[in-house]
């Protein structure tokens, strides 16, 4: 059966964050991700995950100035000191919280010009995060994001992850596959999956087009998550929808999975 984490950034946003904690818990949650921790101090937060008896699954690396729309800096030339230090500081936090997966924003394209230097310099801070994280026993993700939540955004296609995998040839290096950027990028999820099993680090949800719950939209999810049980996935399945109300009212396509 699927493991079901709660996006803490988006789902339980009536209520400020750290009461998220216990609203995702008494929801049927075992897991949680967010964006970012690092507004709070590590052990505030492992407070809130024993407390609830929650796990946690996932957070980010600090993403540049976000507020100001940075979206990543691992493929942004001329911030690679500033990216070892996110690195080491995500570090901090994931030991603190026991999360075995970081995710390493890459960061928008300002140029197109610049593409090849981001790749190259993308690639470098990718080795170095991925060694980095390695001494830790944890796992680094990259992702890619559709094209129209996010214009701009360095990689946008479940293949060009995968071949910057086989390029690095990391063993703790995987991609995460956001089934809601993968639809609207390419669609074909249940093949888009099968083909990329094995370099698959970690799977998001959320219905197409409008990023609702999953049991809105276009996207199959019942047919899919049978599908991950079959291949036998292991891994989590981020919840990362902006709910249409409060989150609970929108839970019923989580009952039978609870």
């Amino acid at each position: 059966m699927p493991r079901f984490a709660a996006n803490l950034s988006m789902l339980f946003n009536d209520a400020p964050f750290l009461e998220r904690f216990g609203r995702a818990a008494a929801a049927g949650f075992k897991g949680v991700e967010y964006l970012f921790p690092y507004d709070f101090a590590p052990a505030e937060l492992a407070e809130r995950l024993a407390e609830h008896g929650l796990s946690q699954v996932l957070f980010n690396l600090p993403p540049g100035d976000f507020a100001a729309g940075e979206r990543g800096i691992a493929a942004l030339p001329g911030r690679e000191a500033e990216f070892r230090e996110s690195v080491d500081r995500a570090v901090e936090y994931a030991r603190a919280l026991d999360c075995p997966r970081l995710h390493a924003m890459a960061g928008l394209v300002s140029d197109e010009r610049e593409r090849p230097r981001m790749r190259e310099v993308y690639l470098e801070n990718l080795r170095y995060a991925a060694r980095r994280l390695a001494e830790h026993d944890l796992t680094l993700l990259i992702e890619p994001i559709n094209s129209r939540s996010m214009p701009g955004y360095f990689i946008n296609y479940q293949a060009e992850g995968h071949a910057i995998l086989a390029e690095l040839g990391e063993p703790n290096l995987r991609v995460q596959l956001d089934l809601f950027h993968a639809q609207i990028m390419e669609g074909d999820l249940a093949a888009c999956f099968r083909r990329f099993q094995a370099g698959i680090g970690h799977i998001q949800i959320a219905g197409v087009p409008d990023r609702h719950e999953p049991d809105l939209g276009e996207v199959n999810y019942p047919y899919l998550f049978a599908l991950l049980d079959e291949a036998g996935y292991d891994g989590w399945i981020g919840c990362e929808y902006n709910p249409r109300g409060l989150t609970e009212d929108g839970l019923g396509w989580f009952a039978s999975w609870r």
